[in-house]
C-alpha cells in the first residue's frame, strides 16, 4: 500500500469555510443557550425588605415574586409568646427565622432580587450578611405600631443604604396620608413615603419602583 504525502507548502493558502447562518428565532421558541447574547442581560439589583415583626414582608415578597419565593417560616410555640406581641396579629402562626427571597422584572433590562428580612429582635444579626449587594431598603410600616420600624429605619440610615417607607395598610385599621406618617417618623423631605398593600402586586411594584428610583438618584454619579 502506498500512501501518498502532500507538500503543504504546495496546497496554498488555506481559506476557513464561512460559519452557517444562524436561522431567526420564532416568537414561541425558546432561546437556547447558544443563542443567548449576553449584552443585552438585564441589570440585576438586589433590595432589602425589612420592618417590625408581622407587618407583612412575607405577604410583600409573595405578592410580587415571578418565581416560587423562598420561605424560612417556623410554626410559632407557646416559648415565643413572651417575646412575640401578637395583639395586632392574633391569626399569625408562623415566622420567618431567616429571610424570604423572591424576584421580579420591572422592564427589559432591569430586575429585582427581593430579599425580606426577620422581624424579630433575636434575629437582627442576619440583616448585617443580608444587606450585602443591596442598592436599597424598604421599610415596611404598620400605622398601628409605628414604632416597631424604627429600628429598620435606624439601621438604614446608620450604614447610609438609600431607603423608602411602604405603609402596609391592614383591614381595618386607619388611612393616613404620605405626609401624616412622614412626620410620625420624622422622614426626610427626599425620602419616599407610599401608601400600599402587600397583597396586591400593582401597589407592592410601585413601592419597589419608588425606592429603586430613589436609590438611582442618591447614587453619585
Amino acid at each position: 500500500m502506498v500512501f501518498a504525502v502532500s507538500d503543504p507548502a504546495a496546497r496554498g493558502p488555506v481559506t476557513a469555510p464561512a460559519p452557517a447562518p444562524v436561522p431567526p428565532i420564532a416568537d414561541d421558541e425558546p432561546v437556547q443557550p447558544w443563542q443567548y447574547d449576553r449584552s443585552r442581560a438585564p441589570v440585576a439589583v438586589k433590595v432589602l425588605v425589612a420592618g417590625g415583626f408581622g407587618v407583612g414582608k412575607t405577604t410583600f415578597v409573595s405578592s410580587v415574586s415571578e418565581i416560587t419565593p423562598l420561605r424560612t417560616e417556623a410554626v410559632m410555640t407557646e416559648a415565643s409568646l413572651p417575646t412575640d406581641d401578637l395583639s395586632a396579629t392574633p391569626d399569625k402562626g408562623t415566622t420567618t427565622v431567616a429571610m424570604d427571597f423572591g424576584r421580579v422584572t420591572l422592564d427589559d433590562d432591569l430586575v429585582l432580587y427581593v430579599y425580606g428580612t426577620p422581624g424579630q429582635e433575636r434575629f437582627w444579626f442576619m440583616w448585617d450578611d443580608l444587606v450585602r449587594g443591596a442598592v436599597g431598603g424598604l421599610v415596611l410600616a404598620d400605622t398601628r405600631r409605628l414604632r416597631d420600624c424604627f429600628p429598620a429605619l435606624d439601621y438604614f440610615e446608620s450604614c447610609g443604604l438609600p431607603y423608602a417607607v411602604a405603609v402596609n395598610h391592614f383591614d381595618g385599621s386607619r388611612s393616613y396620608e404620605p405626609q401624616d406618617v412622614r412626620e410620625a417618623l420624622s422622614i426626610p423631605p427626599d425620602v419616599p413615603v407610599v401608601i400600599m398593600d402587600a397583597r396586591r402586586r400593582a401597589t407592592v411594584v410601585e413601592s419597589l419602583l419608588a425606592l429603586v428610583t430613589h436609590a438611582l438618584d442618591a447614587t453619585p454619579e
